[in-house]
Formats: C-alpha cells, structure tokens, sequence
C-alpha cells in the first residue's frame, strides 16, 4: 500500500498508457494520480487489438487480472477478390477489444486514483519536482509528471512544442459486427481465422474480438474488420465532417459518419472485397473512421516530466505495436524508478535512451510496412 511518505507521480491521461502507467508504478512504490480529462469512463471507445506479450507482461508486474482477457485465432488466411484462400498458415494468437482491456486496468485501481474530468492547462517544473494545473482550478504537485495523453498530448505540447502528428495518407475504416449477424456462408469461411484481403493501395483485416459488454461467449463475441484505404490530404477535411456538419481532427467514433460516405463504403466493398469479407462491411451498422498518422518525438523526457505510449509515438497500427508499447513504457519506467527520487536524472536518462531506441525502431518498421503495403514513396 502507498503511504503520503512515497514519491508522488500525476499521470495525465486515462486510457491506456495511463492505466498501465499508474499500476506499474504503484507496484514500484510510487503515489499515484491519474487525471483524465473526460468526466466519464472511456469503455466503448476504440475497436480490437492484439495481445503482444509486453502486455502481458505489464499486468503481471501490476497483478492485474489477464485470465480469459481475449478470443483466440487459430490460422491466418488470405483471401483475393473471388473469395478464395490463396494462403493459409496456422499461427494461434489472441485478440482482445480496448474495452476490455481498459475495464481490466480501470477496474482493477484502488477508488479515488483516478480522477475525471480534470484537463490540465499548464505546468511548471524546477529540480525538486512539477506543479500542475488544471482546466477546473485544481493545482496539484508531485515529484514526476507522465505524459500519457495521446497523439494530441498536452504534456508533449509543452516539452517538445512543433511535434504533431503527420498524416500518412491513408485512413482505417473500422467495424464490429456481432458473430450472429455474420451470414452463414461468411461465418463458415471465416472461422477462427485471422484473415486478410489485399489489393493495389489497400488492405482488410478482420479477427474476432469480445462483445459490446466484454463477454466472450460465442454468440456475445464480434468480428473487428479494418480496411486500410487511400484518401488524398483534400478529401481527408471533408471526410471528417461528422453527420452533423462538425469538422474532427483525426477520427470519427461510431455513429459519426456521414450516410453518403456509408454508401460510398458499401458501393466499394461490392465491388473490392471478396465475399465473406464484404458481408462484415454490409453488417456494420455503425463503421467508423480512423486516421493513420506518424509521430516521433525528440525525447520522451524533460526534466521531470516524461512522455509514454502515443504521446511520445505513435506507430502505425501494422505493427500492432500500440497498447504493447505503452505498455512497455509504463513497465520500464516503474523497474528504472523503483529506488524512488534517489537518482532520479540518471534513472530517467537510461530509461529515456532505451525506450528512445526502441520507439524509433517501431514507428520507422511501421512507416515501412504500411507504404509497403498502400503503394507509398517515402
């Protein structure tokens, strides 16, 4: 248990790489306040990912509970336009959805750790620590500011100023569709599989994921389908204008898109994708958009401030590198500060060269397959 006696740590941001920031760290010893600006728990947010071990490994540092956290898929198929399997390789993995992930982690956090609705507006910092301030007049202080918010980071706008997303050049359309929604014919191709369609400058993947409330019973669990399109830097503005006429910045949730870009899906995927595969497209009531972006930063610390998961990198989602790298980051930085403030600077520096290394490694594998894959330069 922490004591008022340990080091203090604020955490910026509750999704993920907050989460794992905040049980990594509690284990190692440290107080810990996450702030999240949303007033609301974030369940129901994102689609499906896979489980990478730095994951696992994460929940184990924390003693998290990760029994029955997934679905698992047994080969990894690929179809062409037909509809016929033209490579199959057995390769178990599991998949599991954001939401279920998050609620482990959420869950799991003892009350009053976390606390919403606070956006933070400004922070300072000297030799001894950081003081934070907060959209609602809240100042708090504490021996170590993470970062942990995002692609938009507010942390990262302060300590690397000019570090912002670039947009890749292409979008994923994302989908979830109940097993029993799935036609008969489609669900008895499909399977167990991880499967993949490629053309000329897209691809689609889908695997099976647990259901809206987390279960995974087989009637409960839904296909999660991603079709990674091209979409010129013009057409991007006008494609993130919601059903209600408000432009977004880099995604739109389910239930945001606009019907006359529905109808535009649906007409391609009649015409792209093979049969099995479009009938997941067909049954996505609500698909949504997501934009695919690079961001590397220059440093992931400063000071006694430092950045983690997407607020330092954001690697493109072929890499599947996502949550396993927040994961990671949260993970080593607890190991590297387990003696508290004692050697602080040094502590950090280590840790920053490491997890600098390794997120440069990822972003720049995921820049690669992904141009590889869309048919871009660069």
């Amino acid at each position: 248990m922490n004591t008022p006696h340990d080091p203090h740590v604020i955490i910026v941001g509750g999704s993920l790489a907050g989460l794992f920031s905040a049980h990594s760290l509690r284990q190692a010893g440290w107080r810990v306040d996450v702030f999240e600006r949303s007033e609301h728990r974030l369940q129901g947010r994102g689609g499906g990912l896979v489980i990478q071990q730095d994951v696992l490994d994460a929940m184990d540092y924390a003693d998290a509970p990760r029994e029955m956290l997934g679905v698992r898929s047994d080969d990894r198929i690929v179809l062409n336009a037909r509809g016929e399997v033209i490579y199959r390789r057995h390769q178990p993995q599991t998949q599991t959805s954001w939401s279920l992930l998050y609620s482990r982690l959420r869950e799991a956090l003892p009350a009053g750790v976390v606390h919403p609705g606070e956006r933070l507006t400004r922070f300072t910092q000297n030799d001894a620590g950081v003081s934070c301030e907060f959209e609602s007049g809240r100042v708090e202080t504490a021996d170590l500011l993470v970062g942990a918010d995002g692609a938009r980071s507010a942390v990262r706008a302060v300590i690397a100023p000019g570090v912002t997303p670039r947009y890749a050049g292409y979008v994923a359309w994302r989908g979830l569709v109940l097993e029993t929604e799935v036609p008969a014919l489609a669900a008895r191709q499909l399977g167990s599989a991880f499967v993949f369609q490629e053309g000329t400058d897209h691809q689609w993947l889908a695997y099976r994921v647990p259901g809206e409330d987390n279960s995974l019973a087989p009637e409960k669990r839904r296909w999660n389908w991603v079709w990674f399109r091209k979409v010129s830097l013009d057409d991007l503005g006008q494609l993130l204008v919601d059903r209600h006429g408000v432009a977004q910045e880099q995604a739109l949730p389910p239930g945001g898109v606009k019907q006359v870009d529905i109808d535009d899906l649906h007409r391609d995927a009649k015409e792209m994708l093979a049969p099995s595969v479009q009938a997941l497209v067909l049954a996505t009531a609500q698909p949504f958009i997501q934009t695919i972006v690079d961001l590397a930063t220059p440093s992931m610390v400063s000071g006694r401030a430092v950045l983690v998961g997407d607020a330092a990198f954001v690697p493109r989602p072929h890499t599947a590198g996502g949550a396993a790298r927040a994961a990671a980051n949260a993970l080593s930085l607890a190991q590297a500060l387990r003696a508290g403030t004692t050697r602080i600077n040094a502590q950090l520096a280590s840790w920053n060269e490491e997890q600098m290394r390794f997120g440069k490694l990822l972003v720049a594998d995921g820049i690669a397959m992904g141009n590889r894959i869309m048919r871009l330069g660069g």
